[in-house]
């Protein structure tokens, strides 16, 4: 299986056309055709010291783990499961996981979601903040409506590069191009269940009966006002 070529490496040099004082085409001189090769050459190496360099970035945010490599995906997966909580991860392709996640305790700490073993992640899913009236506070800012710094962004990312990977090893099989994956669009629910007293939230409809105790509901979506966040206060 042949690896496919970038963009940058199957585009040779051309030069660009040459004009005279009255706008009208001209042959190139030298010189300029060799002023015009410097300045691509330049644009190249630019080009390539950025992609290495987000490469390297992507590399340490994976804990190690290289997006470009077409195993990285199984690699990721097989790092999830075998952390608490993940009860199924599943690589469906096209840089895209279903991840079924669970876990229950004495909410004793405070408690961050996602945490992925050597991962440098700067922001998380969902956070639960204890205080110390015995109250809980609920922020899940990877649910906001444009969560740029948000785990959503980073891990759509790279998925993306993971994703991109596959196209360019189907690529070198086909002998063709083909894009890479287009980022999910957030689209669902973050519901909030709790026997506590909700006493602050951000729902448009407030909590609801539930038999568990209180319900509250958000849509995700780009339509979103804000990410979820709800204040608890828990029984003794």
């Amino acid at each position: 299986m042949g690896a496919a070529s970038s963009k940058s490496e199957k585009k040779a040099f051309a030069p660009l056309p040459c004009y005279d004082d009255d706008a009208k085409e001209r042959k190139c001189t030298a010189a300029e055709i060799a002023g015009q090769k410097k300045e691509w050459q330049d644009e190249q190496k630019a080009a390539a010291d950025k992609a290495k360099k987000d490469a390297d970035m992507a590399k340490t945010f994976l804990g190690g783990i290289d997006p470009s490599d077409p195993k990285a995906a199984e690699d990721l997966a097989a790092r999830l499961r075998r952390q608490a909580g993940f009860r199924s991860v599943i690589y469906k392709g096209d840089g895209l996981f279903d991840v079924d996640f669970a876990i229950s305790g004495q909410l004793d700490h405070d408690f961050v979601f996602p945490t992925i073993e050597r991962f440098t992640m700067a922001n998380s899913f969902v956070q639960l903040s204890r205080r110390s009236d015995g109250t809980v506070r609920v922020d899940a800012p990877g649910f906001a409506p444009s969560a740029g710094g948000s785990p959503f962004t980073q891990l759509m990312q790279m998925g993306a590069a993971m994703g991109a990977s596959e196209a360019a090893g189907k690529d070198g099989e086909n002998g063709g191009d083909k894009a890479g994956p287009k980022f999910p669009v957030p689209d669902g629910q973050f519901t909030l269940t709790t026997n506590g007293t909700i006493l602050a939230n951000n729902t448009d409809e407030g909590p609801q009966a539930d038999p568990s105790g209180q319900r509250l509901t958000w849509q995700v979506n780009t339509r979103a006002a804000a990410a979820p966040m709800a204040l608890v206060r828990l029984g003794k």
